[in-house]
């Protein structure tokens, strides 16, 4: 039974155990660390820069994990990298300096999007589909893997409302009992790496030697010289391309972004953001799922595509929406679709390429999202500055993915694929 977890191996329900906590510490972590660092005195324009230091992570991290994973060892990266994100969380709870803040973002794993884009992402990525035995499975494992992520990050939101109950029980003040969140933030690091130190070899890349019947197969790290095949990198150069138009569309409403919105614009306090962030990924969630089903019947191009325009669409009103409760209802609208596309991608891109390049291409699509994505968030900052330009960030991310769905339709319509 697919609730039962039979059917995904100890190293898949690791997977989805260290993905659980990390969703969740990233949950509370991108609704408040935009404000917290508004109420410690910076302006908007800074806080844009923070956050872009924390996408900027996300670039170098996973380019690291996309050509040298598979030669060090997945495992080995994935523990590194938890144990960054447990130092970045201690950085942001000792220390207000701007320049600590720089580098914390720049060497932890920082989230600010809402869903993850970071370097654990693309490893991870490759290995689950080593960890069920049916492929015809596979569309639905990674929808269960983005589902159960967006449900642990929406309990993670609602916790962003704990510093309004630490201040009226315990009397501190607005600024320390945030900043309380970034001390769990980076205990949940430490229960992510200890998950990863648990894996077995059978999460690293399955390397034949000898042949005929009596090959020997054995999980080791492969070495450096294997290269995507000519075939596969017009495949990833096409698919990164695209990929980086949506993610720079993206970047301009992030979640962290459009907490701060809400908060400019309609003056909405932590306790209603974490609800309605929240109820938002609930709503993902079970998207997520619906994804899958809806992918082995239309395709998962086309399920990419034709979920995704309306959710942009939803995008744009929310822009010129005159109230709060109207604002709130497009959002939550454009959420129960907008990450349809997300289980939908990853499974596209390990299908499309054999089974010892799906690192380097999770990693290199991936790539070309963070960097891209790395650059909205300044201007959506410079932009927020001015009362009069507030709906301009939905407007340019709403147009800007609709140009990348129907790019990505005319270009790959003819290689759909259904499992």
């Amino acid at each position: 039974m697919l609730y039962s977890f039979q059917w995904i191996s100890k190293d898949g329900r690791l997977l989805l155990t260290a993905r659980i906590l990390r969703t969740f510490a990233y949950g509370f972590l991108s609704i408040v660390i935009s404000i917290y660092l508004k109420l410690i005195g910076f302006d908007v324009f800074l806080i844009g820069l923070i956050l872009t230091s924390t996408l900027i992570n996300s670039v170098i991290f996973t380019l690291v994990a996309s050509f040298y994973a598979d030669r060090i060892g997945r495992r080995k990266m994935l523990v590194i990298y938890a144990i960054m994100m447990a130092i970045s969380g201690v950085i942001f709870f000792v220390t207000s300096n701007y320049i600590a803040l720089i580098v914390a973002g720049l060497i932890g794993t920082i989230n600010v999007t809402g869903t993850e884009t970071g370097a654990f992402l693309s490893i991870e990525q490759a290995v689950l589909p080593q960890t069920v035995n049916d492929s015809k499975k596979r569309n639905t494992l990674f929808a269960f893997y983005n589902m159960v992520g967006t449900f642990a990050m929406s309990a993670g939101v609602l916790v962003s409302g704990l510093p309004g109950i630490i201040q009226h029980q315990y009397g501190l003040n607005q600024i320390d009992s945030i900043r309380l969140l970034f001390l769990a933030y980076s205990i949940l690091g430490i229960g992510v790496l200890g998950i990863y130190l648990s894996l077995s070899k059978k999460v690293e890349l399955m390397q034949r030697r000898g042949g005929g019947e009596n090959q020997d197969e054995k999980r080791i790290p492969k070495p450096l010289t294997q290269t995507l095949s000519p075939a596969s990198k017009k495949i990833v150069a096409k698919l990164s391309g695209l990929f980086a138009i949506d993610s720079f569309g993206g970047g301009f409403v992030i979640q962290s972004i459009v907490s701060l919105w809400f908060f400019t614009k309609f003056g909405a306090d932590l306790t209603l953001l974490s609800y309605i962030f929240s109820i938002a990924g609930v709503l993902t969630a079970f998207s997520f799922l619906a994804s899958a089903k809806i992918a082995d019947r239309i395709g998962l191009i086309n399920t990419m595509v034709f979920t995704h325009i309306p959710s942009n669409i939803l995008l744009i009103l929310v822009a010129f929406s005159p109230t709060l409760p109207i604002a709130i209802a497009f959002y939550l609208a454009r959420m129960a679709l907008s990450q349809m596309d997300v289980p939908t991608r990853q499974s596209y891109i390990v299908a499309v390429v054999k089974e010892d390049e799906r690192t380097a291409a999770a990693g290199i699509t991936n790539i070309s999202r963070n960097i891209t994505q790395a650059i909205s968030p300044s201007i959506a900052g410079s932009i927020l500055q001015s009362v009069s330009l507030l709906f301009a960030p939905f407007l340019l991310g709403g147009l800007i993915k609709i140009v990348y769905d129907i790019a990505l339709y005319l270009q790959f319509k003819r290689y759909d694929i259904k499992d």
